[in-house]
């Protein structure tokens, strides 16, 4: 696919990888397990897979529920001596994520040269607020789009096209950029461009299709808007 520039008025961003690290969660497990990065691989992975299923079985729930049982299914895999409180405590951290560098400037740069900015995301809106909140990008996002407003998950197409109508703008005018390899697929067969942000120069997932973009961070993204 190749990206076309002159087509983009909006920008839509994922959340959770794409504007704050959620290697903070791994950092949060080790006060607590003795080897923490395989059970926030686990976590993660399984929080994703429920959502994937949830999608297919009509078995939504908000997604902080969803991470709070993936999370506790990890704990119970490797056997971690975690009581809920703990948990709970755990899994907090989710709404006091760091915020990459690169994501104020470049957001800066994209409202600058006139592009509406917003944030679409399977987080339920309490998640969202406070991911916004904490990572002070509140006076550069247009809004935030959750899944729960259609109690759909990524990378269903409806929630894409609903985004879509919520920014008021044609889906063929977005761009949605994202960490996630299923977001950019999902974002792509319902219509929009999609911009992968590859930090950590993973290799692409060998099917069904390349992102339009591939960016290593939003400077990338206003570089190639601005050309």
């Amino acid at each position: 696919m190749s990206f076309d520039p002159e087509r983009v008025r909006t920008v839509t961003f994922d959340s959770y990888s794409t504007l704050v690290d959620v290697d903070a969660a791994e950092r949060a497990l080790a006060d607590r397990v003795a080897d923490p990065e395989p059970v926030s691989r686990l976590w993660r992975s399984r929080s994703l897979a429920y959502t994937f299923v949830a999608n297919q079985v009509d078995a939504y729930q908000p997604f902080y529920e969803m991470n709070r049982d993936a999370l506790q299914y990890a704990l119970d895999a490797y056997g971690a001596d975690v009581t809920t409180a703990e948990r709970d405590e755990i899994l907090a951290v989710y709404h006091e994520l760091d915020v990459f560098d690169d994501v104020r400037s470049g957001l800066e740069a994209l409202t600058e040269a006139s592009y509406d900015c917003y944030v679409v995301s399977n987080g339920n809106p309490e998640m969202l607020d406070s991911m916004v909140e904490h990572a002070d990008i509140g006076d550069l996002i247009e809004d935030t789009v959750s899944a729960d407003e259609v109690e759909t998950f990524k990378p269903a197409a409806e929630l894409y096209r609903h985004a879509a109508a919520r920014t008021g703008t044609p889906i063929d005018e977005i761009v949605h950029v994202t960490a996630g390899w299923f977001d950019v697929l999902g974002a792509s067969h319902a219509g929009m461009q999609a911009a992968w942000v590859d930090r950590k120069g993973s290799p692409w997932e060998p099917f069904a299709g390349d992102p339009d973009l591939t960016i290593s961070d939003f400077h990338d993204l206003v570089a190639t808007l601005s050309d």
